[in-house]
């Protein structure tokens, strides 16, 4: 699914997934208050979980034609990542 778009339409998605991840990281960074990484820190593991669980499943082969799948998988991704390393951050904190 990545690897058809064009470089514009590649950036726009990135800079729309990155927005949508601000607020994502906002939220989360108020939940999580010292458990978190900061507003900019959750946005760029939001984006970066959600290209690369999209990424992921493209080069399993799991075909992205409906874009509804494609946003679940990267929400998956989004929150698994953020999720583990979450889980990383706080079982450091307590060594």
């Amino acid at each position: 699914m990545l690897w058809n778009l064009e470089p514009g339409w590649l950036m726009m998605a990135v800079a729309s997934v990155a927005v949508i991840a601000l607020f994502f990281g906002t939220a989360l960074d108020a939940i999580m208050d010292d458990d978190g990484f900061g507003p900019v820190g959750n946005m760029v593991l939001f984006t970066a979980g959600f290209f690369a669980a999209i990424l992921a499943a493209n080069c399993r082969g799991i075909a992205m034609r409906d874009l509804t799948f494609a946003m679940a998988t990267g929400l998956a991704g989004a929150f698994v990542t953020i999720g583990m390393l979450a889980l990383v951050k706080a079982g450091m904190a307590r060594l």
